[in-house]
């Protein structure tokens, strides 16, 4: 296993020369003409060859490697180069080196061109890896989100990063290979804060048949030019791609897919947080094998395939993710152990109200007690996350995260309990089956589809998000509609407002 793993710690996934080739032709293409050539880890160097090849306004190129025996490969190649003199190879570690300095004397315009790493750092911390950045939360995550995987982050987002800062104030082009959601981080990171970007653009490419990778992945170009601050990027299907088949941009303090779409449907951006209907996502227990049931024959059974006699107090029905998709929401055959009904509240009680449970849970205590998420960290033990008021509703609007389709449904009780979700599920509660039923109507409306659309990436592991649904505004939809006093007379804030008027 040492070789894979020392592959996978250094991201050791060498760019084919046709690819470097075809990246090189686009560059070129869009009228890229560098004066230097810097390639941060060049590996056997096939993109700083291949500049060599398409660009003849190089005057130095410079490739730097990790891997003595990566340059050493590079300096065979171009000792048959009449080129080759323009070439300095550096011996250096990515992560120690001062970019700032490296580019300091390198005649403009500048290309830094690559293929970073493609793992994170959570990978490289399994392997013990020493190929790492200083730990920090980089992105300054704050709370549970620093803590449940926000914090997780591309090796290469962090190296892209450091080297979009040394371009700063530089006329120059950073074209990158990488991951597509990698990219978006990194434009997300150029435009909050305000680096001089020209034209970008993101262009697709086939990861599974370059480097066998089943993720989505592309080329990311950025041009640098003091004084522009352009904020929008056309998005291609591939490197050969002539037209854009979209633009993606800065809006509204983030990044989003399609800026025609959000600047059509403008006026339905949420403004304040809406007091009435709050996204939630479903439970989060982090142990499937011993929370979630399924009924055989009459009786509960665990993914472990044991037989489960417990009290049906802390059992509710559950549908997953799949199920919500589907639209096959009217008779779950699944359940879920909830062992609070509120966050931090005590679990011990249950030792006195269900004895049977308490029992099966302490049976089960080393898959419980070991989940190594930091939130069950100094918690109630047994404690599941995502439990509120608003999970015990009667009445939910429910779609699931996973799945491409923007598909809302009306999510009833279930034998006298509501119904709860796993944590890939989005919902809204609602106390009535009218509420529900207006609520998804105004959502499955074209209009909410469009406006949501211009939020979502559809390649991400899970596009529909609790962020991207909380932009929309459902009293301004309401209104589009003309529907505002039916949505009125449901909410929390006219209950508030008659109670108010009554006291005086």
């Amino acid at each position: 296993m040492a070789k894979p793993n020392q592959r996978t710690e250094f991201g050791d996934f060498q760019t084919p020369q046709p690819l470097a080739d075809a990246v090189c032709r686009l560059l070129r293409r869009r009228g890229t003409k560098p004066a230097s050539v810097v390639e941060p880890t060049c590996g056997q160097g096939s993109l700083l060859l291949s500049a060599l090849e398409q660009f003849d306004t190089l005057d130095a190129a410079v490739g730097l490697d990790v891997n003595p025996d990566h340059l050493a490969s590079v300096q065979q190649q171009l000792a048959s180069r009449a080129d080759g003199r323009k070439v300095r190879l550096v011996h250096a570690d990515f992560f120690a080196t001062d970019w700032a300095a490296m580019l300091a004397d390198l005649p403009e315009p500048l290309l830094v061109i690559g293929n970073p790493p493609w793992v994170t750092n959570a990978q490289l911390g399994s392997l013990g890896s020493k190929n790492l950045p200083v730990k920090s939360n980089f992105q300054k995550h704050a709370g549970l989100d620093a803590l449940t995987g926000k914090s997780n982050f591309d090796i290469s987002e962090w190296m892209l990063i450091r080297l979009m800062e040394s371009l700063d104030g530089r006329r120059g082009t950073l074209a990158m290979l990488c991951k597509t959601a990698v990219a978006r981080k990194l434009l997300l990171h150029a435009w909050k804060h305000d680096f001089p970007l020209g034209a970008a653009a993101i262009y697709g490419m086939d990861a599974e048949l370059h480097f066998g990778a089943s993720v989505e992945a592309c080329l990311l170009v950025c041009e640098f030019r003091p004084g522009c601050r352009q904020q929008t990027a056309g998005v291609y299907e591939t490197l050969d791609a002539r037209n854009s088949v979209s633009e993606l941009g800065w809006r509204v303090g983030r990044v989003v897919a399609n800026v025609e779409a959000l600047d059509r449907w403008s006026h339905l951006v949420r403004g304040e947080p809406d007091e009435d209907y709050v996204w939630r996502s479903g439970v989060k227990h982090d142990c499937a094998a011993a929370m979630e049931l399924r009924l055989a024959d009459g009786r509960w059974r665990n993914k472990l395939g044991e037989s489960v006699d417990i009290e049906p107090a802390y059992v509710f029905p559950m549908l997953k993710s799949s199920a919500v998709a589907a639209g096959r929401t009217e008779h779950p055959a699944s359940g879920m152990i909830v062992t609070q009904f509120a966050v931090n509240a005590p679990t011990d009680v249950i030792r006195v109200t269900a004895p049977k449970t308490w029992a099966y849970l302490l049976a089960h205590a080393q898959l419980l007690d070991g989940r190594r998420s930091s939130i069950y960290r100094n918690r109630p033990r047994f404690s599941v996350f995502g439990v509120g008021e608003y999970t015990f509703a009667p009445y939910k609007v429910a779609i699931s995260g996973f799945y491409k389709r923007l598909s809302f449904e009306v999510v009833g009780s279930y034998q006298d309990k509501p119904v709860v979700f796993d944590d890939t599920v989005n919902f809204l509660a609602c106390r009535s089956k009218r509420e529900a039923e207006l609520l998804a109507g105004l959502l499955n409306s074209e209009p909410a589809a469009e406006f949501l659309s211009a939020f979502v990436f559809w390649d991400s592991k899970r596009p529909i998000t609790v962020d991207v649904l909380r932009r929309l505004d459902l009293q301004q939809l309401a209104g589009h509609f003309g529907r505002t006093g039916e949505l009125e007379q449901f909410g929390f804030r006219k209950q508030r407002r008659a109670a108010q008027k009554s006291l005086f």
